[in-house]
């Protein structure tokens, strides 16, 4: 994972009333890449209190599609739904598809697990890195709200070390308990195994 400092800039913020509750929508731009960047949030988050975060690529195919073949789509709305209820939070939706390779090319990864590759092994017969997102895209999207501590909504540690890497604290990592169905215990079961998730606290 790249932690490299980039610069992404704000473009435009407006409501965003969802089933959980109203949340504020902000737009941000890499202009490296003319990729859109988006950040939910709810309630005052510059009040010096950690704020809860969840730190979320883009699915086209579990957040839009309900695809079971990941767990993609129950983490965001779980996401929504903790911050909802606490009132204070920030989801920040990276558009980094398939790890960072891209929708086609996540399609094409797909193919290769029906033959009996797993996700890892699908990246990098395709010439990519097991997971090639980047998180320095985070630094200004937190910095635009005033955000210095976080408690952070993952199971994949690699995200907080990411994170702390940027300067920001992290004081807890919560794990989220969902998403699980016959169709994902294989690629659920690698993400523990080779890229190091933690679904448990005390894994």
């Amino acid at each position: 994972m790249r932690t490299d400092v980039v610069l992404v800039e704000f473009v435009a913020g407006a409501k965003l009333p969802t089933e959980w509750g109203e949340f504020t929508i902000h737009g941000f731009e890499d202009p490296r890449t003319g990729k859109e960047h988006i950040v939910l949030a709810m309630g005052d988050l510059d009040n010096g209190e950690p704020a809860l975060c969840r730190i979320h690529s883009e699915c086209l195919t579990g957040d839009a599609l309900f695809s079971l073949r990941c767990d993609c789509g129950p983490q965001l709305q779980y996401a929504m739904q903790h911050i909802a209820r606490e009132g204070r939070g920030l989801i920040l939706y990276l558009r980094q598809e398939g790890r960072g390779i891209g929708l086609l090319n996540k399609i094409k990864a797909y193919s290769l697990q029906d033959a009996g590759a797993d996700t890892v092994e699908a990246n990098e017969q395709l010439g990519f890195l097991a997971d090639g997102r980047e998180y320095s895209i985070c630094r200004p999207m937190l910095e635009h709200f005033g955000v210095r501590t976080l408690k952070l909504l993952t199971n994949n540690p690699r995200k907080v070390l990411a994170v702390e890497s940027l300067g920001f604290t992290v004081t807890e990592r919560m794990p989220i308990h969902t998403g699980y169905n016959p169709h994902n215990q294989g690629y659920l079961a690698v993400k523990a195994s080779k890229l190091g998730h933690m679904p448990r606290l005390d894994d």
